[in-house]
């Protein structure tokens, strides 16, 4: 129930001016007139009537705006903390930290892709920025990017962040272009990678000279795959060990995350024709290979949904299985989590085929938790994605194909099995309840084509089913109910019991098959299961019966098994 109800009225003198509280009162005609007559009088620029509410429960007040009048607000720039009121990025040596560089790959997006490079490249390369630098409306434009949002956060003229990063885009572009004049970068032509390193080893610019090094080395070649193979030849000639190494590794790194960061060099070097699921299971493939090829050794399964990972994406995936690029491990990673969260179709023609990627991703990165990522983001991730699949859309699409309401209820149980997380369990059960309670399913089952006997048995494999999906109490108890209840009515109808009761087959052979019917092996648990014990209970009080059996030991052994399934023995 709601609490006590008043009215405030509040009023701004100026335009710019703050909400002040004119009064409060509990009549809403009283509100709403005085801040009319408030407005109409010129006493204040504009006027605000809200309807407050008491929570009796929390003791607060939840506010409701019925009436504004008035001159808009005026919108006050974000007073900015005197630290962070400069630009960002002041110096050239600014750009090349990873946040920068990320920017200037958003920003300069569909240039890079033109050129086929990267980034870093862009900052390290001297043909390049002169290409840039040539293109003119492009870098203007970059510098607009860049300068607009920052004026909004930081509250500074445009103008002048975009003077500022004007006057920093020709300060580092004519640095590079001087350091290529100079011959600042070695060719690798005429001198190993790592005779280079060694001799830039403890020199003050030595990580911008063999960035530099490492982009020179990539001119002229075209294609995330060929770009990717000679960068993973690079690191072969990379010295053994010690700061040269590191010298060599970090710019190969850096690269190489920029290049995975593009959808587009992500495709071509996993294969243009994997959908996106399977290309997230390529790329946990190629970051952790051992894991995988353990995972498919007990589950052969796994290798047709799995892409294999070849050529220098395998050459890539031994390196990073041995614990180099750290950052690109993490990095990889993060982006299969992010793309499993994202409301993005893994397999966008194949509803059932998505279940099927996202348990392979769901084993595939489990497998890997602990040195990826934590069990915890895993689990988050796929609780995310489970939501998605829950949809009526999605559930519409998985089930399109099905021809019999049977096999709708099948593949419902099995979207409860994959799915993960307390409402989505709950909300995947609401699908298979409704299916299976509805009077179509029934109808169904009475009319199957391999007879009743058939239909009790597939209703008992479906209530199997259900048990193994981890579903709520109380929704696996009303679904195994609903399919009770239809098997019971297909039972009475067929009087499959009765028949089995006055069968002329043996004792033990009639015993056993109506054991097997309460204990829900070849029927389902419910009105049907709950006859076929009664009749066993009146059997085995039969003299006939109990003769029968007293003659045949060998088969009281089997039939006391069935007896303790069907809770008829202890």
């Amino acid at each position: 129930m709601s609490g006590a109800v008043h009215y405030e009225v509040f009023i701004r003198k100026t335009a710019p001016a703050p909400w002040t509280l004119l009064m409060a009162t509990e009549d809403r005609k009283i509100a709403v007139e005085t801040a009319e007559d408030t407005l109409r009088d010129d006493r204040a620029a504009a006027v605000r009537v809200t309807k407050e509410t008491l929570d009796p429960e929390t003791l607060e007040f939840s506010s409701l705006t019925l009436l504004t009048k008035g001159a808009p607000e005026v919108q006050r720039k974000r007073v900015v903390p005197e630290a962070e009121a400069g630009p960002r990025c002041a110096a050239p040596q600014d750009l090349y930290a990873p946040q920068a560089r990320e920017t200037v790959s958003q920003v300069l997006e569909d240039w890079l892709q033109r050129q086929g490079v990267t980034a870093f490249e862009l900052l390290h390369r001297p043909d390049l920025a002169e290409r840039l630098e040539a293109a003119g409306v492009e870098l203007q434009h970059a510098v607009q990017k860049v300068a607009v949002p920052e004026s909004q956060a930081v509250g500074q003229p445009v103008h002048d962040l975009m003077r500022h990063y004007q006057k920093l885009a020709d300060q580092t572009i004519e640095r590079l272009v001087s350091a290529g004049r100079r011959n600042l970068f070695p060719n690798l032509d005429d001198r190993s990678l790592a005779d280079v390193a060694h001799r830039l080893a403890g020199t003050p610019d030595r990580g911008f000279v063999m960035g530099g090094v490492v982009a020179g080395a990539l001119k002229g070649i075209k294609g995330a795959r060929a770009r990717l193979d000679r960068l993973m030849t690079l690191a072969e000639a990379a010295p053994m060990e010690g700061p040269p190494r590191a010298l060599v590794m970090v710019p190969i790194e850096q690269i190489l995350c920029e290049i995975m960061a593009s959808r587009i060099g992500l495709a071509e070097i996993l294969g243009p024709s994997l959908d996106q699921g399977a290309s997230l299971a390529a790329v946990v493939r190629m970051v952790a290979p051992r894991e995988i090829d353990l995972l498919i050794a007990q589950d052969p399964k796994l290798e047709l949904l799995i892409p294999k990972v070849d050529g220098p994406a395998e050459r890539l995936g031994r390196r990073l299985q041995t614990g180099e690029f750290p950052i690109l491990s993490a990095s990889l990673a993060r982006m299969v989590l992010r793309e499993l969260m994202s409301p993005r179709r893994l397999r966008p023609r194949d509803a059932p085929g998505e279940i099927d990627i996202l348990r392979a991703l769901a084993m595939t990165l489990t497998a890997t938790a602990g040195r990826l990522l934590t069990l915890e983001e895993i689990q988050n991730a796929f609780t995310e994605r489970s939501r998605s699949i829950v949809t009526a859309d999605f559930v519409a699409a998985y089930v399109k194909h099905c021809d019999t309401v049977l096999c709708e209820a099948e593949q419902l149980a099995r979207l409860c099995e994959n799915v993960t997380g307390v409402a989505n369990k709950r909300s995947a059960a609401r699908w298979l309840l409704a299916c299976a309670g509805s009077l179509r399913f029934e109808s169904e089952m009475r009319r199957h084509s391999g007879g009743h006997s058939h239909a009790l048995a597939s209703l008992a494999a479906l209530q199997r089913s259900v048990r193994a999906c981890a579903l709520s109490e109380s929704d696996e108890e009303q679904i195994l109910a609903a399919v009770g209840t239809v098997g019971g009515a297909v039972e009475a109808e067929a009087r499959i019991v009765a028949q089995l009761v006055r069968s002329p087959a043996p004792v033990p052979a009639r015993l056993r098959v109506l054991l097997k019917l309460a204990a829900g092996e070849s029927g389902p648990s419910g009105p049907c299961a709950d006859r076929a014990k009664a009749e066993v209970m009146k059997l085995l009080r039969t003299p006939e019966v109990r003769g029968a059996l007293s003659s045949a030991p060998e088969e009281v052994g089997a039939l006391r098994g069935l007896m303790r399934q069907a809770g008829l023995a202890a």
